[in-house]
């Protein structure tokens, strides 16, 4: 133990202990070592247990992965700066968006996190989860290519002017195909509008035709649009949104997406991003 630092001493204890009590037959992991003169170094281990001249031993090896582990956190730093500057091209691109139409700001950002929520609930994996919040952030930017003056508009909107607005997930689709995300962002802003039976739009998909996370996204956007304040109408409140998307659950919305959503709502005290 002389030549292990003494944080990780419990660490290499225990890892120990798991090899000679035969919980695992061989283990790796790493640890900070001590040299002589009281410097550290970073060690990679493997010990494996086994028998020698009939009696249990443990044959292992240690690496001075020093200069590794810190050509690891460099990359790890810079994918850390590249994420941060996705994210703030991702906050870019929303914000435009929202500047031609002030009356829904917020509405990509909310519905963002809540995506990512019930993504969450539903116990998808982290990355999925940050797929969830990108799409939720950009899913109607295919809306700058509405007129504004639709997008704003107080009162009924006409047949006419419904279809143009119809056409935003197509629009954001073209926009987003071509950058090369980790996660179908693109895909997920071209079926947000499609239902499970076949009555969204634009291409009228149905059930799992539709990705996961169009779908989940759907439940989010239906809440959050519902709740909030539209310029043609007033918020309807959280309890009237939850109350639509359990009534068409398995209709228009994914069973378990909803599901999610109540749960997050109802019994875990989830609220409405400001």
């Amino acid at each position: 133990m002389e030549v292990v630092a003494e944080k990780d001493r419990g660490l290499v204890a225990e890892n120990i202990r798991r090899r000679v009590a035969g919980e695992v037959k061989s283990i790796a992991y790493t640890f900070t070592g001590l040299r002589k003169d009281g410097t550290t170094v970073e060690i990679g281990a493997h010990g494996s247990l086994a028998t020698y001249h009939g009696r249990p031993a443990i044959i292992s090896a240690a690496q001075d992965i020093t200069e590794r582990k810190r050509a690891e956190d460099e990359v790890q730093r810079h994918l850390a700066e590249l994420q941060q500057a996705m994210m703030a091209t991702v906050h870019v691109a929303s914000t435009m968006g929202e500047m031609r139409d002030p009356y829904t700001s917020g509405h990509e950002r909310r519905v963002g996190e809540m995506s990512a929520a019930i993504g969450a609930e539903l116990g998808l994996s982290g990355q999925q989860v940050e797929g969830l919040r990108v799409a939720g952030y950009l899913h109607d930017i295919g809306k700058i290519m509405v007129p504004s003056e639709i997008l704003s508009k107080p009162g009924k909107i006409s047949p006419a002017e419904f279809a143009l607005i119809k056409e935003h997930p197509q629009q954001g689709y073209e926009i987003l195909k071509e950058v090369n995300f980790p996660w179908p962002v693109a895909l997920v802003a071209l079926q947000h509008h499609e239902r499970i039976n076949g009555t969204g739009y634009p291409k009228g998909l149905k059930g799992d035709e539709i990705v996961l996370e169009a779908r989940i996204l759907a439940v989010a956007d239906t809440v959050e649009a519902m709740a909030s304040h539209r310029p043609y109408r007033p918020g309807l409140g959280i309890e009237k949104a939850l109350a639509e998307i359990e009534r068409h659950r398995s209709e228009h919305y994914d069973p378990q997406a909803v599901d999610a959503c109540l749960r997050l709502f109802r019994e875990k005290g989830y609220q409405l991003p400001a």
